[in-house]
């Protein structure tokens, strides 16, 4: 479908499978889009209908507004998948659409039917000072170095084994195509957000994924997040990092579709 703006805030949804049965929704990471989940789509386009979402600025959504909140994106995603006359959906989110799917199951919990939040949280908090350094250099990068820069640093931390190069490499490019602005706009948007409040909202069965080796979001917001939410549990990936969707994707993908099946 074409982009739906609310508040000049847009996304951009293709739909892929099978027309019976509540979708899947895919919301992807920051600096990404929905052609990032080339290792789901077909799998999960076996069984279910899936709307594969390009979140503000992101793959052919407009550029971010510079004032944008992640309860801003939830809320269009919902006015889009209205639109599309949507009723209950299945949510998966990594990171950035992880914390989306929060926002998003916390205020309308009649619109989500199940939430799987991959390497998220509800509140960002680096660990310690290695961590609060790697982020103070990721914010230095993405305000002043070249794109292609931060891609490739960024992309690094992702996959850094030499068997992932061509992880690395496409992550690089794709990440090199997002648009400065709209890339602060949704770093600011993550820093600001605190859904800790809103958590005991959240009453669909919930999945907790988290990569073993992810060194962008500490296990410990994972833990917080199955504490808070009722009806959820973790899963914790082996030998994966912040992308678990693509350096574990036959993992996730089992995991996540026998989850989405109890759930429906």
């Amino acid at each position: 479908m074409p982009g739906v703006a609310l508040n000049g805030v847009e996304v951009w949804i293709d739909v892929v499978g099978p027309a019976d049965g509540a979708p899947v929704v895919l919301l992807h990471g920051l600096g990404s889009s929905s052609v990032d989940w080339s290792f789901q789509i077909p799998a999960f386009a076996e069984r279910h209908r899936v709307l594969a979402v390009d979140l503000p600025g992101h793959g052919r959504a407009r550029p971010a507004p510079r004032h944008l909140s992640i309860d801003d994106i939830a809320e269009a995603l919902d006015d889009a998948l209205t639109t599309l006359g949507e009723g209950e959906v299945h949510v998966v989110g990594l990171s950035l659409g992880g914390c989306v799917g929060l926002a998003l199951a916390a205020a309308r919990p009649g619109r989500v039917r199940s939430l799987t939040v991959v390497n998220a949280f509800a509140r960002l908090a680096p660990a310690g000072l290695p961590g609060l350094a790697r982020a103070a250099h990721r914010v230095a990068l993405a305000c002043a170095a070249p794109m292609p820069t931060l891609a490739a640093h960024v992309a690094g931390t992702l996959f850094p084994k030499p068997e992932q190069r061509d992880l690395y490499e496409t992550a690089v490019r794709r990440l090199s195509a997002t648009p400065r602005r709209s890339y602060l706009a949704s770093m600011a948007a993550l820093a600001r957000f605190d859904a800790r409040a809103r958590l005991r909202a959240v009453r669909c069965p919930t999945l907790v994924v988290v990569g073993d080796r992810d060194g962008t979001v500490p296990r410990p917001a994972a833990e917080r997040l199955c504490d808070d939410i009722p009806r959820a549990r973790l899963l914790i990936v082996c030998d994966s990092g912040h992308a678990t969707p693509y350096d574990q994707a036959d993992v996730f993908n089992r995991e996540v579709l026998a989850f989405i099946d109890r759930a429906s």
